[in-house]
């Protein structure tokens, strides 16, 4: 049995009050966590010597390791752009686990994400959920599927109005994917006998049992409307990612019970539908009762930055607390993770980050990290980051 016990901490567990004591991890999971701990004589200690301890941090929507940074097209495996229909597609099959941006990822205190496929296509495929720290990807599995992308808006109407094909606007995209639902809706009413080899269909129907999340890409707020439209309709889990205009329509979204994935924050108003983007959103969301994840689509905003946009959003607006369970236990929540990861409670696996001080200060580093248990970064005598061999 390997015991690891991190003393002297302050410890901001996120789903109860700070305190400043001790956390015992056995065998990767958390055994006790509390001011009066006692820690067990086999314990290998970690004295934090005041530092803060916190959940890993978790990012629920990247394209991490499908779009490699600096690896121009042979790195490019985001899209593919063939079909309007790639619903089994699967982002883990084009997963690079040694691309940097994973070694950025740990420095930064993320120690999780959920990769996607792309926008370009009205139905992009099956997204999976892993740690950012491994040597085969099978073995940072958290979830796999953890939900099925999809997009609406300028993206896939450019791809394809470019072509002259279907969709080319707005209600062709729209129409794209509910007869990709009519048709999983026809395949599944069938005896099991009967039915056909449809991946496409197959994939679908996790979405229409509930078995998975329908991750739908929108930006303006008509088409977060046509997102809640069509989710009514077919009687699935919403998730939205980005949500760019979605404070504009935030009762209705809380209404729905819908979880929105706000970001990313640091970018330019690179095309039309950014136009209103607003690093106030996130706090907005929050006080209308809507569920609010901060992600960074990296590689659009470098995943190393995720904090970052957590601290712009509390300059804006957004309670410190809030911004913190945003890229923790929020995301937990949406991946359907939240029994294991995104805070520090008794059971759990310890995913945890000691950092410097307050992570909400820009100027504290990461010191180390640990993926369920296991130590996978800590600085050196000058203080720079070593990454533990995969």
């Amino acid at each position: 049995m390997t015991i690891t016990a991190i003393t002297d901490a302050h410890v901001l567990p996120v789903s109860s009050p700070a305190f400043d004591g001790t956390v015992v991890v056995e065998d990767g999971r958390i055994t006790a966590a509390g001011l009066d701990v006692a820690v067990p004589a086999e314990a290998d200690v970690v004295d934090a010597d005041g530092g803060w301890l916190l959940p890993g941090f978790i990012d629920a929507h990247v394209h991490l390791g499908v779009d490699e940074e600096g690896e121009g097209w042979a790195g490019q495996d985001t899209n593919e752009m063939t079909d309007p229909v790639m619903a089994a597609a699967r982002a883990i099959d084009a997963i690079n686990p040694v691309e940097i941006g994973f070694d950025d990822a740990i420095i930064g205190g993320v120690t999780a994400v959920n990769v996607n496929p792309g926008s370009g296509n009205p139905i992009g495929g099956l997204a999976v959920a892993i740690r950012t720290h491994g040597r085969v990807v099978d073995e940072m599995v958290l979830r796999s599927p953890s939900g099925l992308k999809a997009a609406l808006g300028e993206n896939p109407k450019r791809v394809y109005g470019e072509r002259t094909q279907t969709p080319s606007t707005r209600l062709g995209v729209a129409l794209t994917i509910r007869k990709a639902f009519a048709t999983a809706r026809a395949w599944m009413a069938k005896d099991e006998a009967d039915r056909d080899a449809d991946l496409v269909s197959e994939a679908l129907a996790q979405v229409l049992t509930g078995e998975i999340p329908w991750r739908q890409h929108s930006h303006r707020a008509d088409d977060i409307a046509t997102a809640l439209r069509i989710a009514e309709e077919f009687g699935y889990e919403l998730v939205l990612d980005h949500g760019t205009e979605s404070y504009l329509i935030a009762d209705r979204i809380a209404a729905a019970g819908v979880p929105v994935l706000y970001g990313p924050l640091i970018v330019s108003r690179s095309k039309v539908e950014v136009r209103h983007r607003t690093p106030k959103a996130p706090g907005i969301l929050t006080a209308a009762g809507v569920k609010v994840s901060i992600i960074t689509d990296h590689p659009v905003v470098p995943i190393e930055f995720l904090v970052q946009q957590a601290a712009l959003a509390v300059k804006h607006g957004m309670e410190p607390a809030d911004a913190l369970r945003a890229i923790t236990l929020h995301p937990a929540e949406v991946l359907g993770l939240a029994d294991r990861v995104g805070s520090i409670e008794v059971g759990k696996e310890a995913d945890l980050v000691l950092w410097e001080g307050d992570p909400l200060d820009t100027r504290h580093r990461t010191l180390r990290v640990w993926q369920s248990g296991t130590e996978v970064m800590h600085r050196d005598a000058e203080g720079e980051p070593v990454i533990a061999a995969r």
